[in-house]
């Protein structure tokens, strides 16, 4: 009952966005380039850091419950950039530019494949409120990747999303590097859980009346990008990242200050998928690097950079 309370802080992209979207609109590829969409969340970025914050006031108006209007258009729409809204769960967030590159051979299809190669644009966030080292921390990082290199062609298939999460419940970490984050996060449960559990009964309650399973994000959209062939595809069950160890930048209370990224150097993720649990543990095996290249804070980035989820499904061929 707890994973299910606290799911709704893997929803990266439920939000508050009281605009009516018709379901013909929400279906549509947007038929952009890379740099289009990049140009759009880049477009007015921030010297400020903003301190944008959930309230349970935010899940409904005189227009009607608009959490589930939301979650709805979450699942159904493949737009990456829409029109300005409010992210519910992880409203404090950091984009970057970047590739995502597979070295490794493995069992896996579509852009897991050795050889792979996307561009990516992502973002990194905390779950509600805090974002200060001095506070309990939910991270979470979103990609979305696009099948070229070419930052220029124009994109005739909708992007991959993927969600990845650290903790539900928030952590200690002093850095957002130190964790690893994963489509089937664990849950821990604290005070901060504790003191937002209205506010996360709600959205998970609908959450789960428009899918299933909220807890896990599966990664079958990864697994079909550029495949012409349904029968071919093969998806890991799991996924995680880690950042690579550097040096850390020890005054960086704000995550968003510990990423940002500056002409001298690169944010990198090893990339590890898993299919089986063997001895109780996922049989991780590291696969490739997510290379990021630029960052920034933006109203755009918090505010208009969308990802679809994945709705749950039962027919996966993991490869097991």
């Amino acid at each position: 009952m707890i994973k299910l309370l606290l799911s709704i802080l893997i929803l990266f992209t439920v939000s508050g966005c009281s605009k009516e979207i018709k379901v013909k609109d929400m279906k549509e590829i947007e038929n952009q380039s890379f740099n289009k969409i990049w140009s759009e969340v880049s477009s007015n970025p921030l010297s400020k850091l903003p301190q944008n914050s959930v309230s349970f006031s935010k899940l409904s108006s005189s227009k009607g419950n608009l959490i589930l209007h939301d979650a709805q258009r979450t699942l159904i729409s493949h737009k990456d950039i829409l029109e300005p809204f409010d992210k519910l769960a992880h409203p404090n967030g950091v984009c970057f530019k970047g590739l995502w590159s597979i070295n490794e051979n493995n069992i896996y299809s579509g852009y897991f494949q050795k050889g792979s190669q996307a561009l990516i644009i992502a973002r990194a966030s905390t779950a509600l409120s805090d974002t200060t080292s001095d506070n309990k921390r939910a991270f979470g990082f979103a990609g979305k990747l696009f099948a070229s290199t070419n930052p220029n062609k124009i994109n005739k298939e909708n992007s991959a999303n993927f969600f990845l999460i650290d903790d539900l419940g928030g952590t200690d970490a002093s850095y957002y590097r130190d964790v690893a984050l994963t489509n089937d996060p664990k849950v821990s449960f604290n005070f901060t859980v504790l003191k937002n559990m209205l506010y996360a009964s709600k959205v998970a309650y609908t959450f789960g009346k428009v899918d299933k399973n909220s807890g896990i994000r599966q990664l079958y959209e990864i697994s079909q990008l550029g495949e012409k062939n349904s029968k071919n595809i093969i998806t890991p069950k799991w996924m995680k990242i880690e950042a690579t160890k550097r040096k850390q930048n020890i005054n960086a209370k704000d995550f968003r200050d510990e990423l940002k990224i500056t002409d001298d150097n690169k944010l990198l993720f090893n990339i590890y998928v898993a299919n089986k649990i063997v001895n109780d543990k996922k049989n991780w095996q590291k696969i490739g690097v997510i290379t990021l290249d630029t960052s920034v804070v933006s109203n755009s980035c918090d505010h208009r950079l969308h990802f679809h989820h994945p709705k749950w499904r039962d027919d996966l061929n993991y490869g097991d």
